[in-house]
């Protein structure tokens, strides 16, 4: 106790139960800040990567599903899950063949980062896949 009040710090018992008892000599502000500190970091990486939706429309312009792409393959290199939308509506819901044509250019485009967890299913007026990363 007398060292650690000659040097400014603080003695904090480490093991109580052990025999001897442990006890370091330490700034406590500074040691509850690391911890606080490591304890968030470990939250971060146990959170992982979360789900991710990109939509896309059977009209989609060549440029708009280059952007779309792109954007799937950056939520992939952050590992984060990809959910690949495309909605119908009115009479391009007669024509699915169109949107499923678009969706497997998408994911022929975004391969290389990640892989296909679901292939498209039509759900409703929806045609929906499920990207995860490499």
């Amino acid at each position: 106790m007398r060292l650690a009040k000659e040097r400014g710090f603080d003695l904090i018992l480490i093991s109580l139960t052990s025999s001897p008892q442990v006890a370091r000599i330490a700034d406590l502000g500074k040691l509850k800040y690391e911890d606080a500190k490591k304890e968030k970091e470990a939250r971060k990486a146990s959170r992982g990567g979360g789900l991710k939706e990109v939509k896309i429309s059977p009209k989609i312009a060549e440029h708009d599903l280059n952007v779309r792409i792109l954007k799937a393959r950056e939520l992939l290199e952050k590992k984060h899950k990809v959910k690949v939308t495309m909605f119908f509506r009115g009479r391009e819901n007669m024509h699915t063949e169109i949107g499923k044509r678009i969706m497997d250019r998408f994911l022929e485009a975004v391969l290389e980062k990640g892989k296909v967890d679901a292939p498209p299913k039509k759900i409703g007026k929806s045609l929906y896949a499920i990207l995860s990363p490499q």
